[in-house]
């Protein structure tokens, strides 16, 4: 594996620097050391023409002074917690009110896609590394590491490691905004989504999950066979207005823990498929709905659904919910998962 190492900038948390890999097929990724964020994924289309998927930033400044989490790895918990608080083992740990009444993806300023992530090639990986001593409100000293990894089969494997010398809820993932036409194309609403998940989680206001896990089928939440994003985003279907279209938790169908096939993406211009699979128990489908016009790389603007995120995860609001999968890990517990994105 060839690595390009350059440097990406100055922030207030220090300098950045970004790690870049090719492969064999003519498909790179980088990644900066600024919150093991993903910059850029350029692969080729059906025509062998290369574009860049993923919307972003031109230095790592503007990730670090912008809000919207491109690319970044989000924890130690992405998504949101009621009310800000969670009580565990009797004793309250109380959070930043940062999302209305909410949390959201932990801390806006101290949250893992702010911080500078030690970085070592192992392997055919880079292996990004932090250590969490930081006061968010969240219990326990953690160790994170995120492996990255791309094969000559245009997979690009995400590997998660999080350990805690206290019992504490972690559920890390990515949010990178995927256009497969190409970060600068425009709308996402051709892309056609397929998801392996017959139910969702139900959402009140400020997408917080009620606990109902519902039936996808019947509805406008139904992608089990596949569904054009723009179809019915703006359907008459109180869940989509609630989060002004979609932007919830899907339940993979059979989870157990193993590596499953849960999502195919499908560019409409560029014929580019990414198929995309994890061990953890959800995604959140997010169709872009607060994109407001900002630049991005090269000039670009992102306005409303120009991307899409699939977001890996344990179900938001997990501690709050004794139905949901268990998400608190501790010194008896570590935190590991995996989600690979391939494209075809």
């Amino acid at each position: 594996m060839n690595v390009v190492k350059s440097f990406f900038g100055t922030t207030p948390a220090g300098d950045v620097d970004l790690f870049t890999v090719i492969n064999d097929k003519n498909m790179s990724v980088s990644i900066s050391s600024l919150g093991a964020t993903l910059v850029s994924i350029k692969v080729p289309d059906r025509n062998g023409h290369v574009d860049d998927v993923l919307l972003g930033y031109d230095s790592a400044k503007e990730y670090y002074d912008r809000d919207g989490f491109f690319g970044a790895v989000v924890g130690p918990v992405a998504n949101r917690i009621a009310g800000g608080e969670f009580e565990l083992d009797g004793k309250t740990c109380h959070l930043q009110i940062n999302d209305g009444p909410n949390n959201l993806h932990s801390h806006l300023e101290l949250g893992y896609h702010r911080r500078i992530w030690d970085v070592k090639k192992e392997g055919e990986s880079l292996v990004f590394s932090l250590y969490d001593d930081v006061d968010t409100g969240f219990p326990g000293k953690k160790t994170v590491t995120v492996e990255y990894t791309l094969t000559d089969e245009n997979e690009l494997k995400i590997r998660y490691h999080l350990s805690s010398d206290e019992k504490t809820p972690v559920n890390l993932t990515n949010h990178s905004y995927f256009n497969l036409d190409g970060h600068n194309s425009g709308s996402v609403l051709g892309h056609r989504l397929t998801l392996n998940a017959s139910k969702y989680t139900q959402v009140r206001e400020g997408a917080i999950p009620t606990g109902v896990l519902s039936d996808v089928s019947g509805t406008v939440m139904d992608f089990t066979k596949g569904r054009v994003i723009g179809d019915d985003i703006e359907a008459d279907f109180d869940q989509l207005k609630l989060t002004i279209g979609y932007d919830h938790n899907w339940v993979i169908d059979g989870w157990d823990g193993s590596l499953r096939h849960f999502a195919t993406l499908v560019g409409p211009a560029s014929g580019r498929v990414m198929e995309a699979y994890t061990t953890l128990p959800g995604v959140q489908f997010y169709a872009g709905n607060y994109l407001d016009g900002r630049t991005g790389k090269g000039g670009a603007k992102y306005y409303k659904r120009q991307a899409m995120c699939l977001e890996t995860q344990y179900f938001p609001d997990s501690v709050h919910h004794d139905n949901f999968p268990d998400c608190i890990f501790g010194p008896d517990r570590d935190y590991d998962s995996e989600t690979v994105f391939k494209f075809i």
